[in-house]
């Protein structure tokens, strides 16, 4: 649905994303994870056709950037860091305002507009005025904003902040709920749990991507899947390990403190078949579980690579004079 090559922005003597190239599947949630002003909202603003990329491309649902992004910003919702809605307006009258900036006329309007706003639960405040609301109810019509027109990409930048644990559980669900209907998604958060439990993949970045893959990925860093299996019983973990040698898809083992740590490539699809052989072998096993970093720590080690470098001293990232 969204392919990117080699996208890059400058403003003036500011380099702001430079070298950005990744994919978005049809009915993926890509979740973008940085800290601020690592780029991610201007990589967004770029992908909706709302700004001009200095270099490289993308193509939108075939639509590419430049000579298609009319058609681009046709088939795009964004909700941006600052919902910018009419103050003066109610949240019915705002999203009745732009339904029809993106061609929503009549019944057709009214339908959208009633069905959003009962989907962020703004019903019974639907003909208050905006400027009389909280940061979180401007973050709901916001995103019912974003969702009006049906839009088959859709980008959102924090999209729960300011809203309450309930609030912001209801727009997760909501997300996941796009993915089944094949809308592609494209998140931008601080929130690592968020992303943890949305994304399909996830790209951190700071002014370029350091690493994409799905959260099980990024967690192990690269390296294969370490499975620590407790026993209790009277044979101790050093006498499974000639049996696990057996096993064609364990890449290694070792008994340490009274456990078997057994690497893996797949323990989702692997691990029962590790716990078979183990059992069938005599083993009294009382919890199985994978080990691998945490998403914050991943992060952190990530972002702490690039550091407080400015963006200049990356290579073939020196702004142009």
């Amino acid at each position: 649905m969204i392919v990117v090559e080699g996208l890059r922005k400058e403003f003036r003597r500011v380099l702001a994303v430079h070298d950005m190239t990744f994919t978005v599947g049809e009915g993926e949630i890509f979740g973008l994870l940085g800290p601020n002003g690592a780029g991610k909202t201007t990589t967004v603003r770029m992908l909706a056709g709302l700004i001009t990329p200095t270099s490289g491309g993308a193509t939108v649902n075939g639509h590419e950037l430049g000579e298609g992004s009319q058609r681009i910003r046709a088939i795009t919702g964004i909700l941006t860091e600052s919902p910018g809605l009419h103050e003066k307006l109610t949240a019915r009258q705002n999203l009745a305002y732009y339904g029809r900036l993106y061609g929503l006329r009549g019944a057709e309007l009214r339908r959208a507009v009633d069905r959003y706003l009962g989907i962020v639960e703004m019903s019974e405040n639907a003909d208050r005025r905006v400027a009389t609301f909280s940061k979180g109810m401007r973050q709901k019509v916001a995103i019912a904003r974003a969702l009006l027109h049906d839009p088959e990409v859709i980008y959102l930048d924090e999209p729960t902040s300011g809203l309450d644990p309930s609030a912001a559980k209801t727009v997760r669900d909501f997300v996941a709920g796009l993915r089944s209907l094949g809308r592609s998604i494209v998140v931008c958060t601080h929130n690592l749990d968020e992303a943890e439990r949305l994304c399909d993949r996830i790209g951190i970045m700071r002014g370029t991507l350091l690493r994409v893959d799905s959260p099980a990925g990024l967690r192990r860093l690269g390296r294969a899947a370490t499975v620590r299996v407790e026993l209790n019983g009277a044979r101790g973990p050093d006498s499974f390990l000639e049996r696990l040698a057996d096993l064609p898809f364990v890449t290694g083992a070792q008994a340490l403190d009274g456990a078997l740590l057994v690497e893996m490539a797949d323990p989702g699809h692997e691990t029962p078949d590790l716990v078979a052989m183990l059992v069938g072998a005599g083993a009294r096993i009382t919890a199985v579980r994978e080990e691998s970093a945490t998403l914050e720590e991943v992060y952190l080690r990530l972002v702490g690579e690039v550091g407080e470098r400015d963006l200049n001293t990356i290579p073939d990232a020196r702004v142009r004079p």
